[in-house]
């Protein structure tokens, strides 16, 4: 395992602390009667600029904080383990530049909930899969769409009344956009063959032994075969066959 992909206990201690903070948010509203919409993104307005850090804890009902919260769990700890060495600038990004693009392109409406995050979370670990080529990574782009791929409708106007596809298409643009930001060279790599390698000795090599000094290729004999030539002799042996008389 390379230390992109190391198990560690931040894969579960950051999505769980993400999901428990936007539990206590809407324990916050709940509790003190606030007017979640008011702090929720209210596009090319400056008030409005408020809901890029607060709308993703604010929910409209228990129903969409519950929808919200499995998916970001999956995803972040699908992020946190497979991308580590990235994932924290990738969390931040996706967090700050998916609610500044709603608040450019939302309609004149409040728009709250940590959808849009989500939807930067499956563009990215799909895109991103899909770009490096590693045959892990290319799983999990499989798997992000085995089982978010329906998502992808939600980013379209009028499919659902008062949903934000705004702040849908916003996050699942910034994620597309945010995977061209980290190469992950580590995982492009030409594969260095071992003789290719400078301490590469032929005469050691068990496939190299198998040709002459000229470059004729000339099978070393299997073992079977060396126990028989052992046993060869030119010498002619005769065998007589004497009957066995009975006692």
């Amino acid at each position: 395992m390379d230390k992109n992909t190391a198990l560690s206990p931040s894969v579960i201690l950051i999505p769980l602390l993400s999901v428990l903070a936007i539990w206590v948010g809407y324990w916050v509203q709940i509790r003190f009667w606030i007017d979640q919409f008011e702090w929720g993104i209210l596009p090319r307005t400056f008030l409005g600029l408020r809901g890029i850090f607060c709308s993703p804890f604010i929910h409209g009902s228990l129903e969409h904080l519950w929808n919200n919260s499995i998916p970001l769990f999956v995803l972040l700890m699908a992020l946190r383990f497979f991308y580590r060495s990235i994932s924290s600038q990738v969390i931040w990004i996706g967090f700050f530049v998916t609610g500044l693009v709603t608040w450019f392109i939302g309609r004149e409406s409040y728009h709250i909930g940590a959808s849009g995050f989500i939807y930067f979370l499956v563009s990215f670990l799909f895109f991103k899969g899909i770009q490096t080529k590693h045959y892990r990574l290319v799983a999990l782009s499989l798997s992000i769409v085995m089982f978010y791929g329906g998502m992808i409708w939600y980013i379209f106007p009028n499919v659902k009344d008062g949903m934000s596809w705004e702040g849908h298409l916003a996050g699942f643009l910034v994620g597309f956009f945010t995977t061209f930001a980290f190469p992950m060279k580590e995982y492009q790599k030409v594969p260095v063959y071992d003789w290719e390698k400078p301490d590469f000795n032929p005469e050691l090599d068990p496939f190299m032994q198998h040709f002459d000094e000229n470059g004729n290729f000339k099978p070393k004999p299997k073992p079977e075969e060396e126990i028989a030539s052992y046993f060869t002799t030119s010498i002619k042996v005769l065998y007589d066959y004497v009957k066995k008389e009975k006692d």
